[in-house]
């Protein structure tokens, strides 16, 4: 095994939990980080002090290595009040026939400023700093060098990994059409960058001078070592630790994930107003007409409240269950032993590929 990536980081394996929005409280990313492998924060979703708060907690459970994850985004959003007011009609219909005491109503902003998030992120200074739906400015990747912080960007495209490698990052991660929730697509329409990730690995390894990371569905170490053989320094599996006891995921979507059949699992705009890969449910099926028209992150906002109440309902079939391809694998137990586990599959399959 390639141990430079890893070295670099400060990390003993070459192994990165994705950074999934909602789902990665401290006691997860500190159980991957601690057990050798990169946990990581997914704080997208989380204000300036949040992150400051969460990050601060990582620490005190183990002041390994971790990263935060945050999506690049303008600071300020426009919306169609009109559009945004039939939608919030269709939806709390939607609500009302599926029996959830809960509708939709106006926040006070469309999602947190990414510049004070990107602010916080480097105050918390993390070793990794992980960015998808973009590529940060001259100036923010200058800062990140300046505080020593490693930067990861999200490609799904050839393109995209060019232009993260242009703009000086340390390594990109590479998200293959079968990794699970929102697509990182930036240059390109998420219809028109669902490429395989194994077919996307070479090609990117090939264009690039910077470490590749694999991003999709990879759920065991064979998936590891084969995506090693194609090129790739290091993997990043999100899917695979939903079920930890350590996931915040909601108990209904952990539940439905052993279940999951691979042709179930679709691309879907409904629940966030941006392309994210996920389980086709019962909310999928009845997303109404008006909702699908809306913007990331206006309809995300708009939907929030309705997904917390079908979680604390235990309606699995009305949240958004963001998951990857082959969400089957899934094997629950705690985050430290998964990794462990990931870390002995892929070294069996090393030795059986040398015979």
């Amino acid at each position: 095994m390639d141990t430079s990536f890893a070295s670099r980081l400060g990390i003993e394996h070459p192994l990165i939990q994705a950074p999934m929005s909602g789902s990665t409280p401290p006691a997860l990313v500190a159980a991957v980080s601690n057990a050798g492998a990169l946990g990581a924060l997914g704080a997208g979703y989380l204000e300036p002090q949040a992150i400051l708060d969460q990050a601060a907690q990582i620490r005190m459970l183990g002041d390994r290595p971790h990263a935060i994850g945050l999506f690049v985004l303008p600071d300020e959003f426009e919306a169609d009040m009109a559009a945004v007011a039939k939608a919030r009609g269709q939806l709390d219909a939607l609500m009302a026939r599926e029996g959830l005491d809960v509708r939709t109503s106006l926040p006070s902003r469309w999602a947190p400023r990414f510049s004070e998030q990107f602010a916080a992120l480097c105050e918390a200074h993390p070793a990794a700093a992980i960015f998808a739906f973009g590529v940060i400015s001259p100036a923010q990747l200058h800062e990140l060098r300046r505080r020593d912080i490693h930067v990861i960007g999200t490609a799904t495209t050839v393109a995209e990994a060019r232009a993260w490698a242009d703009a000086g990052a340390d390594a990109v991660s590479m998200q293959g059409a079968e990794a699970g929730g929102h697509r990182g697509s930036f240059l390109h329409e998420a219809e028109d960058a669902m490429i395989g990730l194994f077919a996307l690995l070479p090609l990117a390894v090939r264009a690039i001078n910077i470490p590749v990371i694999a991003a999709g569905g990879i759920m065991d170490g064979r998936g590891m070592l084969a995506a090693e053989v194609l090129g790739a320094a290091a993997s990043q599996l999100g899917t695979a630790f939903l079920t930890c006891p350590e996931c915040s995921a909601a108990e209904a979507w952990k539940l439905d994930l052993p279940q999951v059949e691979e042709h179930q699992v679709t691309t879907i705009r409904g629940f966030s107003g941006r392309a994210a890969r996920g389980l086709r449910n019962r909310f999928v099926e009845a997303m109404p007409e008006a909702a699908q028209g809306l913007p990331y992150p206006v309809l995300n906002a708009l939907t929030a409240p309705l997904r917390r109440a079908a979680a604390d309902a235990g309606r699995g079939d009305l949240l958004s269950e963001w998951c990857g391809q082959a969400a089957a694998l899934v094997r629950p137990q705690p985050a430290a032993e998964l990794v462990a586990r990931l870390m002995h599959e892929y070294r069996l399959a090393r030795r059986a590929l040398a015979h």
